[in-house]
């Protein structure tokens, strides 16, 4: 008898076994469905969040896209790419087809696809490769040129700037009435870099300068690329006449865009080089302002464009046909004509460079409408050393330590230098951890750095939005500058309070479900993401709605007592809804400055993921 119960005993726990298998195994079939269905989407903004990311997954609703926040620098995607993580679609405002050549062999070529063919031939010759291929989309651009306050005119009776030689004119003229005619902020590289470019936008456009550009692009280069001597030893020529003809000098090195502005709004300013939604800002301010274009010496006028991003595809997609076809439908409709208005703020101008989305100007823009539609919308060169270079020499121009001669030589053997070497590291990561989302436990890379940041900040409980972190965790080693980019940047900061039960539970809520002013999540990979604690949400037609709240598998009862963490940008933590009770502190210090003081002890070590989420 205890030999046939032993045996049933035995067939019953053999059973369960099975069960417990095949359970598993359905499990990670599950999870493999999941990351088979899943397309990855790094945005490099996380403003685009606001309208953009939910306008394109609202269009395509039966495909699963996960949207990462990418980052503003292509040596960010070179690590992935190096380290074997190259997301599925990346996106990157400060770019150069120089700085980007590295990834060329990793990403599709778009060259005969109908979202290039839209793209007019002026701005796709930027992104053209040497063999002409294409790897890089453009989408609708910020537009720079001159703001002008039209009030401080029509005083002083000084005529609007038509041409180069009537701008100069101004200048003069307010100098002699104890207004400054034009300045800068010169404290910043981008200026100096678009001022140099934009004041030889003709010469730089036209044959013998795509011809360089060409050749300073060029992934198949394998020399460092100089500037050439017809374009760019006359571009430092007029730079010199600039900063003689408008009054430059050291002083204006120190200016930064918040002393520039307020020079501008208190009537000290006439004219200064930024960003046409400058314009709306000082008209709503009650100032009549314009915006007018770089005048070259040859009559032309041009704008100075900045794409809001560009777009490219990871190779690996044309090996599944299947993924190909979903990565190309999500792509038409980053490049459509209504996700374009989406990515700009309210009352700006769209430029776009497509010819499939009508060019819509605002009348801020009015006064250079002529401009645009002649297609003077000049790219500029954005190569990370560009914009070092060019702080440094122009910078150096103005101080009058350099003339065009010495500026161009200068510029041009920086450019040649070697590279130094490469930091050391200070995070050896020993596993890699997909940032791929899983209905049964979450998302593991996110996981991973909420429950190292939980340890960091030393609370019960760590809860942040779903836009927090970059993405995948990788074995790799990273620097300090690579570990710092598994943070979100854009002030990403950290409030504390400590709570009940019951708040907690309601902060949860709010956090999943959305509120007014904060971020609202708008799919599954959205959501936000949680450390100590577990919970189990459900997905309607209209949402996501928390149902249950756990730590360490029992329900957490009202009458308990947390310390809770929650990472989100200002805006968001300061629309939470809050009472006399649940108060939260914090918000003076960066999440990514912490992050990057904890790993750049040299010690760091990162938490074990958790299956924090079960979404039904």
């Amino acid at each position: 008898m205890k030999k046939k119960k032993r045996s049933r005993a035995l067939s019953v726990l053999l059973m369960m076994v099975a069960a417990i298998v095949f359970l598993s195994g359905c499990g990670g079939k599950r999870a493999e469905k999941e990351d088979a269905d899943t397309l990855t989407v790094y945005l490099w903004s996380t403003n685009l969040y606001e309208k953009y990311a939910p306008y394109i997954q609202e269009q395509l609703p039966d495909i699963n896209i996960e949207f990462v926040v990418g980052n503003n620098d292509l040596d960010f995607y070179r690590f992935l790419n190096e380290n074997g993580g190259l997301p599925d679609i990346i996106t990157c405002c400060r770019f150069s087809l120089h700085d980007a050549s590295p990834l060329k062999d990793s990403l599709m070529d778009l060259s005969t696809t109908n979202a290039a063919g839209a793209v007019y031939d002026t701005y796709l010759n930027n992104f053209m490769n040497e063999d002409g291929s294409v790897n890089w989309l453009p989408v609708c651009a910020d537009a720079h040129g001159f703001i002008v306050n039209k009030d401080l005119f029509e005083e002083y009776d000084i005529p609007l700037p038509t041409d180069y030689e009537s701008f100069v004119s101004a200048c003069r003229a307010f100098d002699e009435v104890g207004i400054r005619g034009f300045t800068a902020d010169y404290h910043y590289d981008y200026t100096c870099m678009e001022t140099l470019q934009g004041l030889s936008a003709t010469e730089l456009s036209s044959a013998a300068g795509r011809k360089w550009r060409t050749a300073y692009s060029d992934p198949d280069n394998t020399k460092k690329e100089g500037l050439d001597g017809t374009v760019w030893p006359e571009a430092f020529e007029r730079m010199e006449q600039f900063i003689e003809d408008t009054g430059l000098s050291e002083d204006d090195l120190d200016l930064n865009y918040d002393d520039v502005t307020e020079m501008y709004k208190s009537g000290k300013l006439a004219m200064y080089f930024g960003s046409s939604s400058g314009v709306k800002m000082f008209q709503d301010q009650g100032i009549n302002t314009a915006f007018l274009p770089f005048f070259q010496e040859n009559g032309e006028k041009w704008l100075m464009t900045t794409p809001y991003f560009q777009v490219a595809l990871n190779r690996d997609l044309t090996q599944d046909e299947t993924r190909r076809q979903k990565a190309m439908k999500v792509l038409n409709v980053m490049l459509s004509d209504d996700a374009q208005n989406r990515i700009i703020y309210d009352g700006q101008d769209l430029l776009s460079y497509s010819q499939d989305v009508d060019i819509r100007l605002t009348e801020y823009l009015k006064d250079v409408k002529s401009v645009v539609e002649e297609n003077h919308m000049y790219i500029r060169i954005a190569s990370n050393d560009f914009f070092a270079v060019s702080k440094d020499v122009v910078s150096k121009m103005i101080s009058g330590e350099y003339d065009a001669e010495q500026a161009y030589q200068s510029f041009n053997a920086q450019l040649l230098e070697e590279e130094s070497t490469s930091e050391n590291p200070v995070l050896d990561s020993q596993n890699a951890y997909s940032n791929r989302f899983h209905s049964s436990g979450g998302n593991a890379a996110y996981s991973v750095m909420a429950n190292t940041l939980r340890g960091i900040y030393g609370t019960d409980v760590l809860i942040a939005t779903g836009n927090s972190f970059t993405g995948s965790v990788l074995k790799a080693e990273y620097t300090e500058k690579m570990a710092g980019d598994m943070i979100m940047p854009n002030d990403l900061s950290a409030y504390s309070c400590k709570m009940s039960g019951a708040e907690l539970k309601e902060t949860v809520r709010n956090f999943v479900e959305g509120y007014q002013g904060g971020f609202i999540p708008f799919n599954r990979g959205s959501l936000p993401v949680v450390s100590g604690i577990s919970v189990e949400i459900r997905e309607t037609d209209d949402g996501y709605t928390l149902s249950k709240v756990t730590k360490d598998g029992k329900k957490v009862q009202d009458d308990d007592t947390f310390t809770v963490t929650c990472l989100a940008i200002p805006k968001h933590m300061e629309a939470y809804p809050t009472d006399d009770q649940v108060v939260f502190t914090g918000g003076d210090t960066a999440v990514e400055d912490t992050w990057i003081g904890y790993v750049s002890e040299g010690d760091a070590i990162l938490a074990e993921p958790e299956d924090y989420m079960t979404l039904r």
